[in-house]
Formats: structure tokens, C-alpha cells, sequence
């Protein structure tokens, strides 16, 4: 693989999906917006560029030239046992979301972490932009997990770049304002995260917010128990976000930025039913 091609593959995923997302979320949206779309997606597209920009000046081999780092010392498990190229493309795959599904649950319960992740739960709406909007810390933790990952794996390059091809396309597929046929949406989160699915996560219930972590493969939720299927209010009567940040103001770039550094934060773990400071009292659940 050349590694050259990557950022044209990522590139050419990503525009693609967007404006593929954008454009079924203005024919069938599944909620009525909140908030001025244009101002939102301003904002957050921006968020996207910062990111970006972090990640290049902080990690010039991003993800799929460090896989070809490891594969050249020889590091990780696959380079150890003799596998077919098939087997090792799809563990990699698979273990690199556990990775993923882990990671988030380890944001919503680390006071630290939450810190930084409560910036992409505080937009008042969700869509496909939601996907995309992460704080740069968040952003570089991340990175560091994934090549912790990828360096203990072994994982092929082609793994890699898939893998991360398909989380970027999932968000902004799981988040999208998007109404699906309710048969349609119970065959795919069979196997993949839906936007019914993870908009439970968005819900402004901690009960709600402490669930369905998958970004990908819906597999993990029902395996560690934090799957739910509905929120309890529904999807048009649910409240999303956190009550706190939900100032207009707050849509802005630079306010983007620094909501890590304003309002205290502790972390809530599901199982307790505690939430993280900024979250309203749980609800009861019929």
C-alpha cells in the first residue's frame, strides 16, 4: 500500500459521505433542527479543520504509517504467529473497534476525559455534523490509543486505513438526522451502529447518555450490557445535549474550544446511574 493514497482515500470517503448524509437528512430528517443548521455546521466543519490540522503537526505517520512502522520493526501480535492476510485484516478490524468501544466508555467515566468529550454531547442538535465534532484533545488521545493498538496488534496497514476510513464514515452516518424504515433500521443495527441507534446516546437522560457506545459494530453495547434499544421520551420528544453550554454563543468556534476549561466535571459510570457534572437527573425508564 502507498501511503501516499491515504490522505486522498480519506479525503475523498469523507467529502463524499458528508454530502451523501447532508443531502437524506434535508429529504427524510427524522427531527425537527433546534438550531440554525448553516451557523452549526459553520462551526463544527471549522472544529473539523483544527483537528485535522493537530493531527498532521502532531502525528505526521497518522494511522496508517505508523501500521507500516510496526510492520517493518516487526511489532504486535500478528507479526509473531502465521496468519492469513485475510484472518489478520479482519481481527484487526474487529479488535481495533473493541479499541474504539472502550475508549468511549473510558470518556464518559474518567472526569478528565469527560472534560474533553462533553464538547461533542453539549450540541443542542444532532446530525451529521455531530459526528465530526471533537475536541482536539480528545482528538490526539485518541491517536495515542489507536497506536497503542496498532503497535500491540500488529495490525496490517490495509486494516488500518479501512478501519479508519469506516468509523469516520459511521459517525456521520450513526449521527445524522436521518429517519430510516423501521425494518430497515432493525436489519442494519443487527451488525452496525443506526442513527436511531446512537441518537439514544445523545439524550440529555444520563440513564440515556451512559449507553450505546458503539460507533461501528453494534455488537459491543449488547455484549457489555449498555445497549438500549429507545429513549424513553422518543426520538421527536427526547431532549439532546447537556444542560449546560446550550447558550447560542456556545455554537462558536473559539467557545468550542475552551468548554473543557469551563464548568466543573466528574465522571458518571451507567451501572451507578451517577452522571458527570452537567448532565440533568436521571429519569425514570419504563
Amino acid at each position: 500500500m502507498e501511503t501516499i493514497n491515504e490522505p486522498l482515500i480519506r479525503l475523498a470517503s469523507f467529502a463524499g459521505v458528508l454530502a451523501l448524509m447532508a443531502g437524506l437528512e434535508t429529504l427524510a430528517p427524522r427531527r425537527r433542527p433546534g438550531a440554525p443548521r448553516g451557523w452549526r455546521w459553520a462551526n463544527n466543519l471549522a472544529l473539523v479543520a483544527v483537528d485535522s490540522l493537530c493531527v498532521r503537526l502532531l502525528f505526521p505517520l497518522a494511522g496508517v504509517g505508523f501500521a507500516l512502522l510496526a510492520q517493518e520493526r516487526g511489532w504486535g501480535l500478528l507479526h509473531l504467529v502465521s496468519v492469513p492476510g485475510w484472518l489478520a485484516f479482519a481481527v484487526s478490524f474487529v479488535l481495533l473497534d473493541l479499541v474504539i468501544w472502550g475508549q468511549h466508555v473510558a470518556f464518559h467515566r474518567t472526569p478528565a476525559l469527560w472534560r474533553l468529550h462533553r464538547m461533542h454531547h453539549a450540541d443542542p442538535d444532532i446530525d451529521a455534523s455531530t459526528g465530526l465534532r471533537f475536541h482536539p484533545l480528545e482528538i490526539i488521545v485518541s491517536m495515542l490509543v489507536k497506536f497503542a493498538a496498532v503497535a500491540a496488534l500488529g495490525a496490517p496497514p490495509a486494516a488500518v486505513l479501512a478501519f479508519e476510513v469506516a468509523l469516520n464514515a459511521t459517525s456521520m452516518f450513526n449521527h445524522a438526522n436521518l429517519r430510516l424504515p423501521a425494518g430497515l433500521d432493525a436489519a442494519l443495527r443487527a451488525v452496525i451502529v443506526t442513527p436511531d441507534m446512537h441518537r439514544v446516546h445523545h439524550s440529555v437522560d444520563p440513564a440515556e447518555t451512559h449507553s450505546n457506545f458503539g460507533f461501528n459494530l453494534s455488537i459491543w453495547d449488547r455484549l457489555f450490557a449498555t445497549y438500549r434499544a429507545q429513549p424513553a421520551l422518543g426520538h421527536e420528544g427526547m431532549a439532546i445535549g447537556l444542560p449546560i453550554f446550550r447558550e447560542p454563543g456556545e455554537l462558536r468556534l473559539d467557545r468550542l474550544l475552551t468548554q473543557p476549561f469551563r464548568e466543573p466535571a466528574a465522571a458518571g459510570a451507567a451501572p451507578s446511574g451517577t452522571a458527570p457534572s452537567g448532565t440533568a437527573p436521571s429519569k425514570t425508564i419504563g
